[in-house]
């Protein structure tokens, strides 16, 4: 089976980057394709695969045809492609937060599609991806499309109206994680740490305390009860925390970003 990506940014790069590290794919059986030609002949060099010399060549060579591109760009790269696409061949996947229904209206015609959402963490094989398919997909394709991701960390199946809340949740979460740990630094070296040392101590407490929510299985309550000690000093933090609203503007944001999902 043959695998093509149009778009070889970040996440197309990171997918392939997994499949070939893992084993899944080999590079001989992976064609990619992107607008920048630079960009292409990075991803290309990089990791050993085809370069196609447009996205209805990418189409023809391949079983699977990843849209690894921005939103925006998603009608007109469906529309140069939907001729050289065929239902019974090509399986679509889509990773931008388009609804199924959408892709299918542009395709104008009956596809095999899965739809998934993934996030950057994928880049160093620890990201989730959630992925729902269409009707006309197989548990097969749906197999395929596990294994695909499962190189680049967990992979869940939800129902479509789910997914703008898995973009909230997990697709544009990094973004969040990445401030909390930025503000955490800047108040490290306020004190008086060096910069370097400060995101050292802050990422791995982030990297430690999500592992021990996946590993322990405890309510994140009770493992942040876990740290505070009667009277000591971080309960003095979180009061702080909870005074200045932590929890609201994370929850607000999150549906904040659930709204925008829903209107792309």
């Amino acid at each position: 089976m043959k695998i093509g990506f149009i778009g070889t940014g970040n996440m197309g790069s990171a997918i392939i980057g997994g499949l070939i590290a893992k084993g899944t794919w080999n590079a001989n059986d992976i064609f990619a394709y992107d607008v920048n030609a630079d960009t292409l002949a990075g991803c290309t060099s990089q990791y050993g695969i085809h370069a196609a010399a447009d996205s209805k060549a990418l189409v023809a060579n391949s079983d699977v045809v990843v849209l690894s591109i921005k939103p925006q760009f998603y009608e007109q790269v469906i529309t140069g492609i939907r001729d050289a696409v065929d239902v019974q061949k090509h399986l679509i996947l889509t990773i931008a937060p388009k609804p199924i229904a959408w892709v299918e209206e542009v395709f104008t015609k009956p596809i095999r599609m899965v739809r998934a959402m993934p996030n950057t963490p994928a880049l160093v094989g620890e990201g989730i991806t959630g992925v729902c398919p269409n009707v006309n997909a197989t548990k097969e394709d749906v197999s395929v499309i596990c294994d695909l991701f499962s190189c680049c960390g967990k992979v869940e199946q939800v129902p479509e109206h789910l997914m703008d809340v898995v973009t909230a949740v997990s697709g544009s979460s990094p973004a969040y994680v990445f401030m909390f740990i930025e503000a955490m630094a800047d108040a490290a070296v306020s004190d008086g740490m060096p910069r370097a040392q400060a995101y050292q101590f802050a990422a791995q407490a982030v990297l430690g305390s999500a592992k021990m929510v996946l590993e322990t299985g405890k309510h994140p309550g009770e493992l942040k009860d876990m740290v505070c000690s009667p009277g000591g000093t971080t309960i003095e933090a979180v009061r702080v925390l909870e005074e200045k609203g932590m929890r609201s503007a994370v929850i607000e944001g999150m549906k904040a970003c659930v709204k925008k999902s829903k209107g792309l």
